[in-house]
């Protein structure tokens, strides 16, 4: 729904149209469509031979698509993780992701780093609050790497611990309100 946000993204179970996405993008990323935690997210970096087999192996164990996305060198820096509460973005965590590691998980030993919203979130959370309030989406945690929305998390989005500790926000006394 919001291409503007996201960086190039397919979700698919053809393999050519995988294929080809990976040679229009070079880097990417693939993970399940309804994964969590970031179980089974790889990165495919030019030169990695493994597409075929790996796409093989992920559509024989399920018959779920995959999300490839344009890999986003900013994930260095970290994948900024925002509750939005009713719509409306109540707190953020940056996770860092500890080095020879793509994801940036805390639980695959991504350290929680204290972050603000910067005018790009902002405006991210902006565009697709209204729409998640429409649909009764009242708890919801994003993903932001750089300047692009990387995942919308409905079900159970971690974070709000670690947003508790680092800026003091208690998100589940404001989820509580707003319900």
């Amino acid at each position: 729904n919001y291409p503007e946000l996201m960086p190039a993204t397919l979700i698919s179970r053809n393999s050519d149209m995988i294929a080809d996405f990976r040679r229009q993008h070079k880097d990417i990323i693939i993970k399940p469509l309804f994964g969590n935690g970031g179980t089974g997210v790889f990165r495919l970096s030019p030169d990695d031979q493994n597409l075929s087999s790996l796409l093989e192996m992920l559509f024989a164990h399920s018959k779920e698509p995959i999300v490839a996305q344009a890999y986003i060198p900013e994930v260095r820096l970290g994948d900024k993780r925002v509750i939005l509460v009713d719509g409306k973005a109540v707190g953020a965590v940056n996770r860092i992701p500890k080095d020879g590691e793509a994801r940036s998980n805390f639980h695959v030993g991504g350290t929680a780093k204290a972050t603000k919203l910067t005018a790009r979130d902002q405006e991210i959370c902006e565009t697709i609050g209204p729409e998640l309030r429409r649909r009764g989406l009242l708890f919801v945690g994003i993903d932001i790497i750089g300047a692009y929305l990387t995942e919308i998390n409905v079900t159970s989005p971690t974070g709000i611990r670690e947003i508790e500790t680092l800026s003091g926000i208690n998100i589940s006394r404001l989820t509580w309100e707003a319900i």
